[in-house]
């Protein structure tokens, strides 16, 4: 009995050497595991923080690890609404290069999140303090992206799935002190689609699918500011394994810029405005590709591009007042149909279809000059 009592001993020993030896001057050091979870056979969660995307208050949006921010160049204008964006893969996995101009192609499970807020809020409390109406999800299943929608609770602690679409009155001050007010619209399920709506033709059958729409990699490529320092966004998506290396940064040229930047070229700040704002809907095999209008950055530069934009472009058979001869009329805002739609909050000639209810004053302006520096129509 003693022999085996020795040997069991000398085993022990032996091993306790060996594991001394081998982490001699070595510390183990665990890798931090994301607490998010996506199981896509449960999702859509009931409620937003199912998810564990956020560390801390949910309110405070700080994201978890591997929930990495973004933000395009130009943003989708959504009745003066803040917006926060992130983006999460599953371990392993990876987005790939399609085109400057096409939506990065993420794989299946990954999950992107955009917030809606406001600032400086009047009519709920705290006044003057931030406001979070809604989340939005769009995530990767096997068989294409789907929509989860999640509307924040009057304690803003979470928020509750709902694809039934719903309006909330809101009130807030701006940067110029200006009193601003709306009845905010939560999408339904059927608006996300007509937005996010892409057609394909599968042998003889015409079938609507759904993609994303602000990851182009001409709306990611410039400079943001992350917690661990300012990078390229396409740039820190490839560090962080959220973006195969095999591409090219776009040129300037076909890099969409912020519409806002008024030291910017007329007409580079008007392509980017109408690229985030209209061609998500007008575009080829989007929802509105029978009417003549093509908006997307790479459509509005050279020789076509003025008429891709509607420059000189009969309104053919628009139901609107006689006078809106042409989609844009150069040098007369009151005789462009585009103009007028998008100066209008009359739900059935507004345009965006969806998405806004009051006008964007910047955007109409913006527009206005740039009508008004055409040169006449041939």
């Amino acid at each position: 009995m003693k022999k085996y009592y020795y040997l069991f001993f000398a085993v022990f020993l032996s091993f306790i050497i060996f594991i001394s030896c081998s982490d001699k001057g070595e510390e183990y050091i665990p890798v931090p595991v994301s607490p998010v979870t996506v199981n896509l056979s449960q999702v859509p969660y009931p409620k937003l923080s199912d998810y564990h995307f956020f560390e801390g208050e949910l309110k405070n949006q700080i994201p978890s690890l591997n929930v990495l921010p973004y933000e395009p160049a130009s943003s989708l204008f959504s009745d003066y609404a803040h917006k926060k964006r992130f983006v999460w893969m599953p371990l392993g996995t990876k987005a790939t290069f399609v085109s400057d101009s096409k939506v990065l192609e993420l794989p299946v499970g990954a999950v992107l999140i955009k917030t809606f807020y406001y600032e400086n809020v009047q009519n709920i409390a705290p006044v003057g303090g931030t406001r979070i109406v809604e989340t939005r999800l769009m995530i990767r299943k096997d068989t294409g992206w789907i929509f989860a929608n999640y509307v924040w609770n009057e304690a803003q602690t979470d928020a509750d799935f709902d694809l039934a679409g719903s309006f909330t009155d809101i009130s807030w001050e701006d940067e110029n002190n200006v009193i601003k007010s709306t009845s905010y619209r939560i999408p339904t399920e059927v608006q996300c689609m007509i937005c996010h709506k892409n057609k394909q033709v599968i042998g003889p059958t015409e079938i609507d699918t759904y993609i994303p729409i602000g990851i182009k990699p001409q709306n990611l490529n410039f400079a943001y500011t992350y917690a661990s320092g300012t990078k390229n966004q396409l740039t820190k998506w490839v560090e962080q394994g959220y973006l195969d290396s095999n591409f090219t940064l776009p040129t300037a040229e076909n890099t969409v810029i912020n519409y806002n930047d008024n030291t910017r070229p007329l007409e580079l700040r008007v392509r980017s405005y109408l690229d985030s704002n209209c061609s998500h809907c007008h575009a080829i095999d989007r929802h509105c590709d029978y009417r003549p209008m093509r908006f997307p950055f790479n459509m509005t530069g050279g020789p076509n591009g003025q008429t891709n934009m509607g420059v000189c472009v009969d309104t053919e058979d628009y139901s609107f007042a006689p006078a809106l001869t042409k989609i844009i009329k150069p040098g007369n805002v009151n005789r462009s149909m585009l103009y007028y739609r998008l100066n209008t909050t009359e739900e059935s000639f507004r345009m965006p279809l969806h998405g806004r209810t009051v006008i964007h004053e910047e955007g109409v302006e913006l527009i206005g000059q740039w009508i008004n520096s055409l040169a006449p129509c041939p």
